[in-house]
């Protein structure tokens, strides 16, 4: 890609483009490969950089993988969610760079997939956790997706140009399978080993390191529950697991001082499940720490509601929440005298 720019299409007597015998889709190699066809099986393992631009007239750059130095890696057959770049990369040599053309029916689902390779990027964590869909067209219409670019393609799809350059194929048996690498009974196999290694992380006081098992089992569940059915039986159970294993993960945040983070997927878990006490009371801890009275004590009310048992542990919260207040409302007298 940038190192090989400018590119010259192939000559051939399609100048250079070639349907892929998928409908919709139309390739123009821009750089041959040197080496053999890859073999390509399920669990194949493949590196590449891509580049993705607009169909206008200025061929706009979206998102380039060069730009951050981090080549995407695929596992073919892993239900990547956009399916469409297994077939194209499947049809590519090594060291081979190709413009592929594809119309909307294979582009609708790329900003989601975008927003979350620019949270990779940007370092921050690249799982919706807790976007819930009864169909495909409750998908494109949840929410924003925090990129301006990426919501306006998601109102509108189009035909998008995919330039991709084949890095590295590996075999299955050449690489260790990392658990986004895993099938899906491998990884529910994995989920309740990542918790427990979490837990003991935590005890240990290493909450950095148990929030990264906390968050690789819940990819773990995430990559499972989205081939199920919203709220059905199966989907439910996940979504029960997900929801434990993110309110520990929030407990780490807490311990962390990451308090606006617990607030937020605290709040995703109650806008979808109201009766879910425990997340309350975390959320609740965390208003405390940031000085939001009314909504921690709203939040202690609903546990209280929910669970009675609860009553000592909130008395013993609400007196943390009134010491903090106090703390405040001095620090304020402080800031402020002698303004007026």
């Amino acid at each position: 890609m940038e190192d090989r720019q400018p590119y010259r299409k192939m000559s051939s007597d399609m100048d250079g483009t070639m349907l892929l015998g998928v409908e919709g889709i139309k390739k123009t190699i821009l750089y041959g490969g040197t080496a053999e066809m890859p073999r390509f099986i399920t669990g194949t393992k493949v590196t590449f950089h891509f580049r993705t631009q607009l169909c206008d007239d200025d061929r706009t750059v979206i998102d380039d993988s060069k730009v951050t130095g981090v080549p995407m890696e695929v596992v073919i057959g892993n239900m990547f969610k956009l399916e469409i770049w297994e077939t194209l990369l499947t049809s590519m040599r090594i060291g081979e760079v190709a413009e592929f053309w594809c119309d909307v029916t294979h582009t609708g689902l790329y900003p989601l997939v975008a927003k979350s390779l620019r949270r990779i990027a940007e370092g921050k964590d690249p799982v919706d956790w807790h976007i819930h869909s009864c169909g495909m067209a409750n998908m494109f219409a949840y929410h924003t997706l925090g990129y301006d670019d990426l919501d306006q393609l998601q109102k509108e799809p189009q035909p998008l140009y995919f330039v991709l350059e084949l890095v590295k194929v590996q075999q299955p048996s050449e690489y260790d399978r990392e658990s986004w690498a895993l099938n899906d009974e491998e990884r529910l196999k994995a989920v309740p080993l990542l918790h427990g290694q979490g837990n003991k992380l935590y005890k240990l006081g290493r909450y950095q390191d148990a929030t990264n098992k906390y968050k690789e089992a819940i990819v773990c569940i995430k990559n499972i529950q989205h081939k199920e059915k919203a709220w059905e039986a199966p989907w439910l159970k996940l979504e029960k697991m997900g929801n434990m294993l993110t309110l520990n993960y929030c407990q780490c945040l807490l311990r962390m001082e990451e308090y606006y983070e617990v607030i937020e997927h605290t709040s995703d878990i109650i806008n979808q499940h109201p009766g879910e006490m425990k997340a309350f009371y975390v959320r609740g801890k965390a208003h405390i720490e940031v000085w939001n009275e009314a909504e921690a004590r709203a939040d202690f009310e609903r546990v209280l509601d929910l669970d009675p048992g609860m009553k000592k542990a909130v008395k013993r919260d609400l007196g943390v929440l009134n010491m903090r207040m106090e703390e405040k409302n001095e620090e304020d007298k402080v800031k402020y005298k002698g303004m007026f």
